[in-house]
């Protein structure tokens, strides 16, 4: 069976996704992406796949993955049962390490770590314990904190001992063999289309599936529905034009991320960000004006 692409969404204004979940979770499924991702389990026993590793796993387990490596963590529950947190997860992209690594030299080190983690990596009780507490702060962790978590999470599985690989070494990711399925085609499409119409029933064809199953598929691949996750999308889009281009008026953001009404782009871009577009400028305005002055 053909993993799903899962969509990491970094949030504007973070380098790296760091958040929880329980069980039954959307991205509880077999799956890849291209972003590192370091899994711990809080709770729950069950059976886990790596690449072409199958395990058991139970709470403690802690294993790095690496990017487009397949992977999914099932526990075993009676039917019907929901866990608030089974585990934490921590996510990053490669070439966020690799400007990380440009600028920081001693980060350097962590290339063997990140080679291994290329198969799944599965770490020692005594590192799982380690890390943690670090991995239960990192997720609502602020500012600076935030980052010296990262740091000190990355330092602690740099120095474990006795980690093994877990996929064999002739198991090969293949994520543009993956991204033939007919979600990832039709993933791929709205990335590449975001700022130009387009309906359901255009993806669901392009995906291979009638419309109403193509709607429940995405929510289970995306955690949302079309509608907000094409939201979701073009208002991050309209930030970054906000943030790089002084001149662009807000009428003209509007229309080139994709809404075709002014007030609606005003709406869903309060309901998404806190505030309207033309108060997200100011303050942004503002911030910048004041680290000129000092």
């Amino acid at each position: 069976m053909e993993p799903d692409l899962e969509v990491v969404q970094i949030r504007r204004g973070e380098s790296f996704k760091a958040w929880s979940h329980g069980y039954p979770f959307h991205t509880v499924r077999w799956h890849f992406h291209p972003e590192y991702e370091l899994h711990q389990v809080v709770a729950t026993c069950g059976r886990y796949f790596v690449g072409d590793f199958i395990g058991e796993f139970e709470p403690g387990n802690l294993v790095l993955t690496g990017p487009n490596l397949p992977h999914n963590w099932v526990s075993d529950l009676p039917a019907g049962t929901t866990i608030p947190l089974r585990g934490r997860v921590l996510q990053f992209s490669e070439e966020f390490l690799g400007d990380l690594i440009k600028v920081m030299p001693e980060l350097s080190g962590l290339a063997s770590l990140l080679e291994f983690s290329r198969r799944g990596a599965l770490f020692t009780r005594s590192t799982s314990e380690a890390v943690a507490p670090l991995m239960e702060e990192i997720v609502t962790a602020n500012g600076v904190r935030r980052i010296e978590l990262f740091l000190m999470v990355l330092g602690t599985l740099s120095r474990a001992r006795n980690a093994r690989p877990l996929s064999s070494p002739k198991y090969l990711p293949d994520p543009s063999g993956y991204m033939s399925a007919g979600m990832n085609k039709a993933l791929a499409f709205i990335r590449k289309n975001l700022t130009q119409p387009f309906g359901e029933a255009e993806l669901a064809a392009i995906a291979g599936q009638s419309q109403s199953a193509f709607s429940r598929s995405f929510r289970r691949h995306t955690g949302m529905s079309l509608v907000q996750y094409v939201k979701r999308l073009r208002i991050n889009l309209a930030c970054q034009i906000l943030m790089s281009d002084e001149q662009a008026s807000i009428t003209d953001i509007c229309f080139e991320v994709g809404f075709n009404n002014l007030s609606n782009f005003n709406r869903q871009f309060l309901a998404e960000k806190g505030m309207p577009p033309s108060r997200f400028r100011r303050l942004l305005a503002q911030n910048i004006n004041t680290a000129r002055a000092a």
